[in-house]
């Protein structure tokens, strides 16, 4: 294991998209003494999969796994992000926005509890801060975080076994972090540290996910 190398792991058909979620991360500032390697995953069957192949190709300690549609607008994200995990072993996993609380049906945008940051580009572009303000200047825990951007300094498997699809990938991690120990957290951030050009939403398999992750994680959230 590389302790001092970020990996930012990318499952991606898109070549456009691809190359301006590539060009935010080369303006990066990187840490002293840290590297950086990007690993792009194409044809991957679901998320699952995609991820997992990431993780196992990469010696990186700090893992990125972001959505090819995810711009980096923090350039201080690298140095921002590892003073959380350095000070805070127990910390595995970080997201831009999450919730502290999932509802009784798993979906975690119907939650009340969601905190952290978010600019988003669909018709038109706006930055949510969510429902309850993060009040710690640095972080605050989470229950789940969402899959558009995940920062492990941990290596869990990811639930290919479960999710075959593009669905419930991300709050599955999020449990699987939990069942391990380990806390999960999202960042303060005064403005977001992130755009999600994320368009309009493919729910077609959606609500047959959450049905498996009801199955495999009833009574832990």
């Amino acid at each position: 294991m590389d302790n001092q190398q970020f990996c930012f792991i990318i499952c991606c058909n898109d070549d456009i998209l691809l190359a301006e979620c590539l060009l935010y991360i080369e303006q990066l500032f990187i840490p002293e003494n840290y590297t950086i390697d990007i690993i792009t995953i194409t044809e991957a069957g679901s998320m699952s999969e995609g991820y997992q192949a990431g993780m196992k190709a990469s010696t990186a300690k700090y893992k990125i796994y972001l959505h090819q549609d995810v711009f980096i607008l923090n350039k201080h994200f690298l140095h921002d992000t590892l003073q959380i995990f350095l000070q805070n072993p127990s910390i595995g996993m970080l997201g831009m926005a999450g919730t502290k609380k999932l509802p009784e049906s798993a979906v975690m945008w119907e939650s009340k509890n969601r905190i952290g940051a978010l600019r988003s580009c669909t018709l038109d572009t706006t930055d949510d801060y969510f429902d309850i303000p993060i009040t710690n200047p640095i972080y605050e825990e989470a229950a789940a975080v969402d899959g558009l951007l995940i920062m492990t300094q941990y290596d869990l498997d990811w639930r290919e076994d479960l999710f075959d699809g593009w669905d419930f990938y991300d709050v599955s991690q999020s449990l699987e972090f939990l069942r391990a120990g380990y806390r999960i957290a999202v960042p303060y951030q005064e403005t977001p540290w992130v755009l999600h050009d994320c368009g309009f939403l493919n729910l077609k398999d959606y609500y047959l996910a959450r049905d498996q992750f009801v199955k495999e994680y009833a009574g832990e959230y």
